[in-house]
């Protein structure tokens, strides 16, 4: 029983903090709405990277636990 409240609970953590590092890289590289009605496919382009460098954070940090050192 306490299996599927662990997985919900590491599920939340992952998504939150998914959330945190998307908003974060999107601010640092300058990727705005702007960017988006001017030029939408580098706007998907550049938000596919970002996401995709937020999910390999998050599998390093939570999933398999490794500290990046």
């Amino acid at each position: 029983g306490s299996l599927w409240e662990h997985l919900a609970e590491i599920d939340l953590t992952c998504n939150n903090r998914l959330d945190v590092l998307i908003s974060g890289m999107q601010e640092n590289q300058g990727i705005t709405e702007a960017l988006k009605s001017r030029d939408p496919m580098a706007w998907v382009r550049a938000m596919n990277n970002i996401r995709n460098c937020a999910e390999e954070i998050i599998l390093r940090e939570l999933v398999y636990g490794e500290d990046g050192a």
